[in-house]
């Protein structure tokens, strides 16, 4: 299941929409939910790398710096929520923001070429709440494809503003999930363990990208999704 889990992740940050909640949710099933998001931190972190390697050169800055301190400040406001909450909570927790997140993507998918305006409210809104998502389920991603759709990014500065945005944010987050407990030795030796498979993902999700209907493997991840969001809430 972890392998599975690494893969995923992998994959996820090859540019295929839709996994990384999958990978989240797998971990869930093998070690306790709170210890799950420290353990899935480490394999996105090595994804970021290798990801901004390959599309660094596509990110918008101007993107970047405007969330990335909304998103920060989301992070600090996970990190006091997720040092007050029980087992049985953070399953509801990450079981509700999975479910939340997922109807968010079916709700972007269908709205994606809408024209919309939006106020000065909107990028610190998107930024807290990717903040808060990603400290508590590393889940974020379709909070951010939401704000990127909007800003009308073409598809490569799309990928590549993403690519570094979690790389920072992520980067970021590494010291309050080992305030947290959340990061170990033990969690880190197995994160070690796992690192070629999610590079492995990473070279499977660029082929995978250029050969299949990218709405299908969606769809397929979506539906696991929603099914272990309910699960983990009831």
């Amino acid at each position: 299941m972890a392998v599975l889990a690494a893969l995923i992740v992998g994959v996820s940050k090859a540019g295929i929409g839709g996994l990384g909640m999958l990978a989240v949710v797998l971990f869930t099933y093998i070690i306790p939910a709170k210890q799950s998001t420290g353990m899935v931190l480490p394999l996105l972190c090595i994804g970021d790398i290798v990801a901004v390697s390959i599309y660094r050169q596509h990110a918008n800055w101007f993107h970047i710096r405007r969330m990335f301190g909304w998103a920060a400040a989301g992070v600090v406001v996970g990190y006091f929520a997720m040092d007050r909450i029980n087992e049985h909570q953070a399953k509801v927790l990450i079981g509700s923001i999975v479910l939340g997140l997922v109807a968010m993507h079916l709700i972007r998918r269908k709205f994606a070429g809408a024209e919309t305006e939006h106020g000065a409210w909107f990028a610190p809104t998107i930024g807290v709440l990717a903040g808060f998502t990603t400290l508590v389920a590393n889940a974020a991603g379709p909070l951010m494809a939401v704000y990127m759709l909007a800003m009308r990014l073409p598809k490569m500065d799309f990928v590549g503003t993403g690519a570094v945005f979690f790389l920072l944010l992520n980067f970021f987050k590494v010291p309050f999930m080992v305030d947290l407990g959340l990061i170990t030795t033990a969690s880190f030796s197995l994160n070690l363990v796992l690192a070629p498979i999610v590079i492995a993902g990473l070279w499977l999700g660029r082929k995978l990208v250029v050969r299949i209907d990218q709405r299908m493997f969606e769809n397929i991840a979506l539906g696991l999704s929603l099914v272990a969001g309910l699960k983990l809430i009831f």
